[in-house]
C-alpha cells in the first residue's frame, strides 16, 4: 500500500470486515512492522525506530480510539486519560489540567471520576475520545469507532469527528459503518480490499 496522508486530512478506510483497515491502522500507529517499505510521520521513519523510542513517539504523536474502548477498568475515566501523559512524563497538576481539559472537549467531564464499568456505550467512547487526544496528537486513529454505539451516540461521534477536522486535526478512520455518509465534512474515502487500495 502506497498512502499519503496531509496534515489536517480526515481519511475514511473502508472495507469489509478482515479486508486489511484494523491492519493498516495498526501500521500507521507502530503497533505491527509493515513486511516491507516504511512509515513516516511528520518525517519520522516509525517503522524504523527502536521499541524504547517508538512507544514515546507513539505517546506523543499519536492517539488512537479502538473498537472495543480499552479502557482500563480499574482506574476512573480521569486516570484512563491520564496515562498517554504519564508515558510523556508530564507533571501532575499539568497533567490532570490537560486531561480535564479533553473530558471537557469530548463532553465527558461529569464522569471524570467514575469507572469504566459504571459507563453507558457512548460514555465510554467519549472517554476513549478524551484518552487519544489529550496529548494534542498529530495523527488521530480511530478503528470501527462505532461499531459498539447505537445511531444516536455514533451521530454524536460523527459530530465530535467534523468538529475536531474543523480544528486542524489530522484524522484516519477505518470503518464499514453507512453513518459515515453522513459526514458534512470534506474528507477522503480509501476503499481497501484484500489488503490492498482499490
Amino acid at each position: 500500500i502506497t498512502l499519503h496522508i496531509q496534515k489536517g486530512e480526515l481519511v475514511l478506510l473502508r472495507g469489509v470486515s478482515g479486508s486489511g483497515k484494523t491492519t493498516l491502522l495498526s501500521i500507521l500507529a507502530g503497533l505491527e512492522k509493515p513486511s516491507s517499505g516504511k512509515v513516516l510521520i511528520d518525517s519520522e521513519p516509525i517503522s524504523k525506530l527502536p521499541d524504547i523510542h517508538l512507544s514515546h513517539f507513539r505517546a506523543k504523536k499519536i492517539g488512537m480510539v479502538f473498537q472495543h474502548f480499552n479502557l482500563i477498568e480499574n482506574l476512573t475515566l480521569l486516570d484512563n486519560v491520564l496515562v498517554p501523559l504519564v508515558a510523556n512524563r508530564i507533571g501532575v497538576k499539568e497533567a490532570k489540567e490537560m486531561a480535564f481539559a479533553a473530558l471537557k472537549r469530548a463532553r465527558i467531564e461529569h464522569k471524570k471520576d467514575a469507572h469504566p464499568n459504571r459507563l453507558s456505550g457512548g460514555e465510554k467512547q467519549r472517554g476513549a475520545i478524551a484518552r487519544a487526544i489529550v496529548a494534542k496528537p498529530s495523527l488521530l486513529l480511530c478503528d470501527e469507532p462505532t461499531a459498539n454505539l447505537d445511531s444516536k451516540n455514533s451521530q454524536s461521534f460523527i459530530e465530535q469527528l467534523m468538529q475536531m477536522h474543523k480544528e486542524g486535526q489530522t484524522i484516519v478512520v477505518a470503518t464499514h459503518d453507512p453513518i459515515f455518509k453522513t459526514l458534512e465534512c470534506e474528507h477522503r474515502i480509501i476503499d481497501i480490499k484484500n489488503g490492498k487500495i482499490v
